[in-house]
């Protein structure tokens, strides 16, 4: 009973956090970008891994017009032993969908 029980929980938890994810617009294109921009940084690299988990952080005023916003993504990122934090930055309207406009790499490490 405690087996089936802990069963229905885990699959309550991923499923919750799938649905998070896939209700964040722009969430597949940005695991998608982080891959290659991780690719770019380290310059190539077979231990690549991408956490499939996106995180939306408060939107950005675009600084060319301030009546627009930016929508961005952070991602998380693995090589080996580093951990890398990406942040996709997106412009969303009605005649685009998902326009990446800029992206930034930080390794989470203390020299």
């Amino acid at each position: 009973m405690k087996i089936l029980f802990y069963l229905l929980l885990f699959y309550t938890l991923l499923s919750s956090n799938l649905a998070n994810a896939n209700t964040i617009k722009c969430s597949s294109n940005a695991i998608s970008q982080a891959g290659k921009l991780l690719n770019f940084h380290v310059g190539g690299d077979n231990r690549i891994q991408i956490d499939p988990k996106v995180k939306e952080l408060p939107s950005l005023k675009n600084p060319a017009n301030q009546q627009q916003t930016f929508q961005v993504l952070e991602v998380w990122g693995y090589i080996y032993k580093a951990q890398y934090r990406m942040r996709l930055i997106y412009y969303n309207s009605p005649n685009t969908s998902c326009l990446l406009m800029g992206q930034e790499i930080l390794e989470n490490s203390s020299p």
